[in-house]
């Protein structure tokens, strides 16, 4: 059985090329969602952020591990702004579908502030999970189609989170 996860993280493009690829990732699109305007266009997206809905087989990838690769990928220090994308469409924040999520979320960002690794504190927002608006078509899959399009995204091997033990 599969479950749902929803991040923003700055240009979806970029978190949907990269966590589309992880292992136990079944499907990825993105979209708009933590805002306040009903049937969000990139046009007219309110106060939503840019974010990525991801359907995942947790018998393959926890979410916890989604969340450290999340982390891993973009710079959730950095309060409504991502690399040169600046404003709320660009923060970092969860959004959770249950408790269980929501208590994830709260663990890996205090565990992420005591690793010390990253640039400054943690900065994301960890909200319930409300409407997610699908972006238009051109949207979707970007970096597939324009492999050297714009991003902001990449994996940094020295924002790993220690073993646990």
């Amino acid at each position: 059985m599969t479950q749902r996860a929803v991040l923003a993280g700055g240009c979806f493009w970029g978190m949907q090329d990269l966590i589309r690829k992880m292992p136990g990732v079944n499907q990825t699109r993105v979209g708009y969602s933590g805002g306040d305007v009903p049937n969000a266009t990139y046009r007219n997206h309110g106060t939503h952020a840019e974010a990525i809905e991801i359907e995942f087989d947790p018998e393959q990838i926890s979410y916890r591990e989604l969340l450290e690769f999340f982390f891993q990928i973009h710079d959730p220090t950095t309060r409504n702004q991502q690399g040169n994308d600046r404003g709320t469409s660009y923060r970092s924040a969860i959004y959770y579908v249950d408790e269980s999520q929501r208590q994830v979320a709260v663990d890996t960002i205090a565990d992420l502030d005591a690793a010390g690794i990253w640039p400054g504190k943690v900065v994301t927002e960890v909200e319930p999970v409300g409407d997610f608006w699908e972006a238009e078509p051109e949207h979707q899959d970007y970096l597939e189609r324009v492999p050297q399009g714009y991003t902001c995204h990449f994996i940094r091997p020295d924002w790993v989170l220690p073993n646990r033990g």
